[in-house]
């Protein structure tokens, strides 16, 4: 029989230190070198949890900003194949149509 301390069992001790550390990741991560692993990891919990959903939410309106920019729309790219599988070439490289001739002289 196991004793369970605080409620963390040999169940479920592996998935608690993975939350855990991945929490930590992404304050240390997302925090733009504000926060190092060993300050974070010595937060008080509450602090560390709304440290962390701070951030989360941050990047959640950033992520609904940028949709809302979009329209839902993938962002305007340019290629080199036309919808016919061909490779176009770059405006830089085709062959000017409005050029006039030289003029020769005598």
């Amino acid at each position: 029989m196991e004793l369970a301390f605080f409620g963390l069992t040999s169940d479920n001790i592996a998935p608690t230190r993975a939350s855990l550390f991945s929490q930590i990741h992404q304050i240390v991560f997302h925090g733009n070198g504000g926060y190092d692993w060993h300050t974070v990891y010595n937060m008080p919990i509450w602090l560390r949890r709304f440290t962390f959903n701070e951030i989360k939410k941050h990047f959640d309106e950033e992520n609904q900003s940028i949709q809302k920019q979009s329209n839902g729309k993938p962002p305007n790219t340019k290629t080199v194949i036309d919808s016919e599988g061909k490779v176009k070439l770059p405006d830089l490289l085709q062959k000017p149509t409005n050029i006039k001739k030289p003029v020769k002289y005598g």
